[in-house]
């Protein structure tokens, strides 16, 4: 990558407010039916279209955001899994994973896609409360990952335990 995509160049939005050097890459491929991966949740700061199946999506210090990635060949499924990362501010330490660059912080780890499947629902719980995953509490996401994990549900979302948070969250600030 040489940098960021002017708008209206190939399509892409650019990032905004700071530096690219500060934002989190995550590169994105869609062939369909033998590999897809995408941002489930998040709000981007910006991307850069590469060609028709790849794009790089862009995320600023402390975006908490999903990423799934399947693969297959012909064979069947190679990789399913999902992935709840926070962005990372320059300089802070970072856990690596493939295709986010530099790196994140994992808060939500999992493999196979019946587990997948099960994060999915659990997001969707979330955004039928009409609470934005990506504001979700990140000790609720390694609670989920850790239940999961273990093969047993976990607590939901809940509104009260939202409001929870993010007063926890605002005083803290």
């Amino acid at each position: 990558m040489t940098g960021i995509v002017v708008p209206g160049v190939t399509g892409g939005k650019a990032p905004d407010a700071h530096s690219p050097d500060d934002l989190t890459r995550v590169e994105l491929t869609w062939m369909e039916k033998r590999i897809e991966f995408w941002i489930r949740f998040g709000q981007q700061a910006g991307e850069q279209i590469l060609d028709r199946s790849r794009r790089i999506v862009f995320f600023r210090p402390g975006t908490v955001f999903g990423f799934v990635r399947w693969a297959a060949n012909d064979y069947g499924t190679v990789i399913s899994r999902m992935d709840i990362v926070r962005a990372v501010a320059p300089g802070c330490a970072y856990q690596t994973l493939p295709f986010v660059r530099p790196g994140a912080e994992i808060l939500l780890r999992i493999d196979t896609w019946p587990k997948v499947e099960d994060v999915l629902r659990h997001v969707d719980g979330i955004e039928a409360l009409g609470i934005d995953p990506a504001e979700v509490d990140p000790d609720h996401w390694r609670h989920v990952a850790h239940w999961m994990n273990a093969g047993e549900a976990p607590r939901p979302c809940t509104l009260e335990r939202h409001r929870a948070w993010l007063r926890r969250r605002d005083v803290g600030q």
